[in-house]
């Protein structure tokens, strides 16, 4: 007896590695409404657990804290935690939009489908984003010396040595519209290069 089944359509799955107000929650929230992916946030368990305990979601209390999980548990350990979701997500696309560390994509590398991709911004740009922005409660306050020290914090040095692993890069110094266009072409290459996809 012969089955006629259709072909499973595989899972992209895109990690999103830039420096701190690159854009990288726009590309996200944009693939959401357009190509109804689901996101997963390595950042997630940390303001879960920050709010557990009652302490501000700043991004020193959330880097102070992701190095200790690691010091503890592993350095891989926020990397198996959102790779086990990723597995169990049903939606045909499931972005990652804060890669940050070198053992983020080490698990996620073995799973089919995955794409890094490089949301690039000149820094004086990303400033004027993240200060008119409510993300974090200390961001809209933030002095540029501030902003520059962030930069040297553990999770955001290793940056941009893994923008150089992109199979893509997004340009967000503009407008947009000229980003989601990008993100369109790049969705459509990526398609075009994984059989069965629909």
């Amino acid at each position: 007896m012969t089955t006629n089944k259709r072909p499973v359509t595989p899972k992209i799955i895109l990690g999103l590695v830039g420096e701190i107000a690159s854009g990288k929650d726009t590309v996200a929230a944009y693939l959401e409404k357009k190509y109804h992916s689901r996101t997963i946030s390595f950042s997630q368990p940390l303001r879960d657990i920050l709010t557990v305990i009652n302490l501000p979601q700043t991004r020193k209390n959330m880097a102070w804290l992701g190095n200790d999980l690691r010091r503890r548990f592993g350095q891989d350990i926020l990397a198996k935690a959102i790779t086990n979701q990723v597995e169990k997500a049903t939606a045909p696309i499931v972005c990652l939009p804060n890669i940050r560390l070198p053992q983020d994509i080490t698990q996620l590398k073995t799973l089919p489908g995955f794409w890094l991709i490089h949301v690039d911004t000149e820094p004086e740009i990303r400033y004027r984003r993240l200060i008119r922005r409510t993300q974090n409660p200390d961001d809209q306050t933030k002095t540029w010396a501030q902003f520059l020290r962030d930069a040297q914090l553990p999770t955001e040095t290793k940056i941009r040595k893994l923008a150089k692993q992109a199979g893509y890069r997004l340009d967000n110094n503009g407008k947009v519209e000229n980003l989601k266009k990008q993100i369109d072409e790049m969705m459509k290459g990526i398609k075009s290069q994984i059989q069965n996809y629909k």
